[in-house]
């Protein structure tokens, strides 16, 4: 099952759509998407505005992809369950958001390797083509590394990122 979400905050019709088209291209009805305050009706996958803590606990834990905005609680959540994630960042330039911290994180996931990213529509069709070809792997782990975790922790405090705890751990250290 793909569960995607875009949080609470806002309409993101953009990923949504996307998503609606691709499964219906590709005859796929396990999608269930939260959309937020949406206007756009889909057509290829089951939604719902808006579910609760638990449900999207219980929705995450049972999918094998989850796709979401690049909120820090769809990625705390997916990461601490070792579920494979595709982030789409809101983008304020398209009236997704008031700005661009999205794309901020979304960037700094990418240069770690902790999430897969698409910043437009045609990534993230590439990307869901790509894992459709994959056979079901489940978990990516139990849990996330209790590393990955401490530096999300720390940059949502501060804003900051320890950046020779990164190349350390990565194997770049200096």
């Amino acid at each position: 099952m793909i569960f995607a979400t875009v949080g609470t905050q806002g309409q993101f019709d953009r990923l949504i759509r996307t998503i609606d088209g691709w499964a219906g291209v590709n005859g796929r009805t396990d999608v269930f998407a939260q959309t937020g305050p949406s206007d756009y009706c889909a057509e290829h996958i089951r939604t719902e505005q808006f579910i609760d803590a638990t449900e999207f606990r219980e929705r995450v834990e049972a999918a094998s992809l989850v796709i979401a905005h690049a909120g820090m609680g769809s990625i705390i959540t997916a990461l601490e369950l070792g579920k494979r994630i595709i982030v789409m960042p809101r983008q304020a330039s398209l009236g997704e958001h008031r700005n661009d911290h999205q794309l901020a994180t979304a960037k700094r996931f990418a240069e770690q390797g902790a999430v897969a990213v698409a910043f437009t529509e045609q990534e993230l069709v590439d990307k869901l083509d790509r894992l459709q070809g994959m056979q079901e792997t489940g978990c990516l782990a139990a849990r996330a590394s209790p590393h990955l975790i401490s530096t999300i922790r720390c940059f949502i405090g501060t804003g900051r990122v320890n950046a020779d705890a990164i190349n350390l751990n990565s194997g770049k250290g200096g």
